[in-house]
């Protein structure tokens, strides 16, 4: 798997993806508890990955 377009990715997109999966997450809470989890892990990996990426800018 190639991941050099997550490599140019900006934090802001990063930070954007973790947002709407985590309000997508709070949606569907009640309905499929699969599909929570997975928002909430794939919100809370964005949101690191931007974190970590706004680090090695500065």
């Amino acid at each position: 798997m190639d991941f050099s377009s997550l490599k140019n990715t900006p934090p802001m997109y990063l930070y954007l993806v973790s947002i709407i999966s985590f309000i997508l997450a709070n949606l569907v809470r009640d309905k499929s508890l699969g599909f929570y989890y997975f928002l909430l892990i794939m919100g809370l990996v964005s949101f690191v990955l931007g974190f970590m990426k706004s680090l090695k800018t500065k």
